[in-house]
């Protein structure tokens, strides 16, 4: 289990798994920081009595997570006020960060760092509150670009739905390290170890017309 030092989320039944136990941590600043680094989520939920699953933007603020959807969407109609308790869902974050190749096919992994949260998602219907939402999912794709951008109309906000979720039942999992081969495989002639996994940005295109450098925000997002 990777090391601790903040205050825990409390496990419960969904978030024990039921095998690589050594992986699993519910360490605080653990799972905020596997978040924060990034922006894409998967979001799963049941539609008309089957599994469905969404990918979509999120951003965290604190101790919870706003998820962008549209207004159109059935399902996310359902997290709406007037719809009971919200939407049961299931949102998972995973960074890929190395292919794990080992001298026996069965022995090849990934190492990565993973988080996924239980619970129930409403929607976001204070202005004020949707408003600083949609901002912090602008900023957590490009940090500073919310203040340097048209914020949404009325028309806009209309089409635009976000769901607020708690961070109460979490657990992240982390695999790192190299491959676990068999003692017997040792003097196998294949190659085994860790291709790195990472995401890199290029330099900033402008769009057609656009005659102005690219923010300074902007160049040292893509210098990483």
């Amino acid at each position: 289990m990777p090391p601790t030092g903040a205050p825990a989320y409390p496990p419960t039944p969904r978030t024990t798994p039921t095998r690589s136990r050594e992986r699993v941590s519910y360490d605080r600043k653990l799972v905020h920081a596997i978040l924060d680094a990034g922006y894409l989520c998967h979001l799963a939920f049941v539609r008309d009595g089957a599994p469905a699953v969404l990918p979509t933007l999120y951003a965290r603020d604190g101790e919870r997570l706003y998820v962008h959807g549209s207004t159109g969407s059935r399902p996310l109609r359902a997290a709406g006020p007037g719809s009971g308790p919200g939407l049961p869902v299931s949102l998972a974050v995973t960074h890929v960060d190395g292919l794990v190749l080992a001298r026996s096919a069965f022995h090849h992994s990934v190492n990565y760092r993973s988080v996924v949260v239980h619970g129930t998602a409403r929607q976001v219907t204070g202005a004020a509150e949707k408003d600083r939402a949609l901002d912090a999912l602008v900023d957590a794709v490009v940090p500073g670009r919310a203040a340097d951008c048209r914020p949404a109309n009325a028309r806009e906000l209309a089409a635009t739905a976000v769901l607020v979720l708690d961070l109460a039942e979490v657990s992240a999992k982390v695999r790192a390290g190299g491959p676990n081969d068999d003692p017997e495989d040792m003097a196998l002639p294949h190659w085994s170890g860790v291709l790195p996994v990472a995401t890199a940005y290029g330099a900033p295109v402008p769009a057609d017309g656009e005659r102005a450098p690219a923010p300074g925000y902007l160049t040292a997002f893509a210098r990483g």
